[in-house]
Formats: structure tokens, sequence, C-alpha cells
């Protein structure tokens, strides 16, 4: 499996982003898929994630209304739409894909099964 991620950059306080994440080697469809993100000096934190077979979405509080997690099931591709950027969000996003199917669990990093590289989210204030 590969995954890539892209459409970081830096922006305004206020301003918005896309991240896409392309993907191949299993289908995001059948697995559930999520957005990681990681600051400089801190741990790697949980921001969203999509459920298998439209099984529904969830996210970090903090983030709750700004961003919208969703997947292209023809295109293998998901996205994370970043409304209203604030400083804190900035960090290297990271899309990643969970085969285990537990929702308990999914919320924690390392129950990702496989990680794409980064992308840079820079936001001014």
């Amino acid at each position: 499996v590969q995954l890539q991620a892209s459409g970081g950059g830096l922006v305004q306080a206020g301003g918005s982003l896309r991240l896409t994440c392309a993907g191949s080697g299993r289908t995001f469809r059948s697995n559930d898929m999520g957005w990681f993100r990681q600051a400089p000096g801190k741990e790697r934190e949980f921001v969203a994630v999509i459920r298998r077979y439209g099984g529904g979405t969830y996210y970090e509080d903090s983030v709750k209304g700004r961003f919208v997690i969703s997947r292209d099931n023809a295109e293998n591709t998901l996205y994370l739409q970043m409304n209203n950027l604030k400083p804190e969000d900035t960090a290297v996003y990271y899309c990643a894909m969970n085969t285990d199917g537990i929702l308990s669990t999914i919320r924690r990093s390392d129950v990702y099964d496989y990680w794409g590289k980064g992308t840079l989210v820079t936001v001014s204030s």
C-alpha cells in the first residue's frame, strides 16, 4: 500500500486548505482512513477518520465544525477540507489506513497499518 498526502502550504489565520491523500494497493472504501498531525515538539495526534463502507466520520474536538474529511471511492482518494484555520493547526499532516475495523481504538495512531509521507501546513497569525 502506498499513500501520498499533498496540499499543504502557508496560509493566514482564517484561511482554508484542502489536503489530498492518493493511494494504491488497497481500496479506501473498505478500510478506515484517517488524518493525523504532528506539530513541532509534540506527539502525533488524531485529527479525523472516515470509516469503511460509509460508517461515519469522527473528529478531534478542536477541529469539529472547521474540518471535513471525505473520500472519493472511485479515485481512491481521501480529502481533508480545513476551514477557518488557526495558528495552532500548524503541523505536518499525515494520512493513514487502518485495516482492523475496530471502532474503540480508531483514534490511536498505533493501530494504523499504512502511512503516507506528511504534508506541512503552516498557519500564520
